[in-house]
């Protein structure tokens, strides 16, 4: 493990583990004990007679940020800040809580000069029922119910929530939710898989079980095919779900911060059925009227469903959508590491299976195709199949013209690909709106 850091930085000899402070780096010990890599300490605190300090690895993502014990510290390269600002607020412990914060990051954000009024997300009380939260500052609306966002404060830096329940699954959250004060101090916070209300302890839920009717989704189920379900949600009419759909995938989005309202925007949530109800398995959002043409405003695979092929074909249903509505959709930018992994494959598969489907119009003829025939036949915007096709390395000069290369790899590939799961549209009842 090599990384040089900047000019910020200096090290100093560090006799005690006491002296390392919020701001220092220095070689950890990953969770797998094999390697070692340097982070920073974003917090301290001691727990009984022992100390512990929670690290975030530079070289990855945020999700495998923890807290690790003295002993998976490297003392011998500990580097300080050569200045510490004074202003820096004290270290959050894990359950505080920040107030949501807009922030206006994407293109289409300039062209908004109308401020729309913050609606807050309801929380729970001591008895679960549901109650007006704090509403959050006034600010423009952007063009995500999760909005991207580019700096992180003290607070939503750090994990604040141990575990949640859902339906089946018990899952460790990646990421900083703002779940209401009383709730991220517990072990774990219990999530009705039908409605996403969210409640203290197992009692709780089991109580609200019995008073819950929903079995799916609120909203029309517009897709079903097999065992697999996508309902329409509109972000005005099932406010409360829609916000709580937002709150949970906060959990596993890092590059988006949570906004509340939601009635610009329309949730479109797959599900698997089985003999209990309909389970659900992830969702994308999207903008009713976006003046970019985006298909997804946020779109995320519950952890336990993920390499299973969902995440493909949530990205699938909304280009069928934008073929349904006639029009060219592109995902909203930025897209999380693992987001842009899934488009990536997706939009390879789609193109690769365009190129190998298509027909020469004459015998004796290699067969021929334009970026536009692309566009038309896929839904996808030009730009993101020109990204794709340079991705995939099949463009070559050959003759004073271009020309596609398709590989033997690449036929095995999309052979293989073939056989996955796909989207039927004979099975999507959906009439575009407006």
């Amino acid at each position: 493990m090599e990384r040089k850091l900047s000019d910020e930085y200096e090290e100093i000899v560090c006799e005690s583990v006491c002296a390392i402070v919020e701001g220092c780096r220095c070689p950890v010990l990953m969770k797998t004990g094999d390697e070692w890599q340097m982070a920073e300490i974003l917090s301290v605190k001691d727990h009984e007679t022992r100390r512990y300090f929670y690290v975030h690895f530079l070289e990855f993502n945020k999700r495998l940020d923890e807290w690790v014990e003295e002993g998976r510290l490297d003392q011998n390269k500990v580097y300080f800040p050569k200045k510490v600002q004074a202003s820096r607020p004290s270290s959050p412990v894990a359950g505080d809580v920040a107030p949501p914060m807009p922030i206006v990051s994407t293109p289409a954000a300039a062209n908004l000069k109308k401020k729309n009024k913050k609606r807050p997300i309801e929380e729970v009380n001591d008895e679960g029922d549901s109650m007006p939260g704090t509403p959050a500052p006034p600010g423009p609306r952007t063009t995500g119910s999760l909005l991207a966002h580019s700096n992180d404060d003290v607070v939503t830096r750090m994990k604040n929530i141990e575990m949640i329940e859902l339906g089946r699954h018990r899952i460790k959250p990646w990421y900083f939710a703002p779940y209401p004060q009383e709730l991220v101090s517990l072990p774990c916070i219990y999530i009705c898989e039908f409605c996403l209300k969210y409640r203290k302890s197992r009692k709780c839920l089991a109580r609200h079980l019995l008073k819950c009717k929903l079995r799916h989704p609120p909203g029309n189920e517009i897709y079903r095919k097999a065992t697999i379900s996508v309902f329409e949600i509109d972000g005005r009419k099932n406010k409360l779900y829609a916000q709580n759909l937002c709150l949970l995938a906060k959990l596993f989005l890092d590059h988006k911060t949570l906004y509340y309202d939601t009635d610009p925007f329309l949730f479109y949530v797959m599900t698997h059925l089985d003999n209990r109800g309909f389970h659900l398995v992830g969702y994308f959002s999207k903008e009713k009227e976006s003046s970019e043409d985006y298909n997804v405003a946020c779109i995320l695979t519950l952890p336990p469903y993920q390499r299973q092929g969902y995440g493909k074909l949530l990205i699938e249903f909304s280009y069928e959508l934008s073929k349904f509505e006639g029009k060219l959709g592109s995902p909203e930018k930025p897209l999380s590491d693992l987001g842009l992994l899934s488009y990536r494959s997706f939009w390879s598969q789609s193109i690769l299976n365009i190129l190998f489907t298509t027909k020469p119009t004459e015998v004796n003829e290699r067969p021929s195709i334009t970026i536009n025939d692309i566009c038309e036949q896929t839904s996808m915007k030009k730009d993101d199949v020109i990204s794709t096709l340079q991705t995939l390395g099949v463009i070559s000069y050959y003759k004073g013209g271009f020309v596609i290369v398709l590989t033997k790899e690449m036929i095995r590939n999309y052979e293989k690909a073939s056989q996955s799961v796909k989207i039927d549209p004979t099975f999507l009842h959906w009439t575009p709106k407006g």
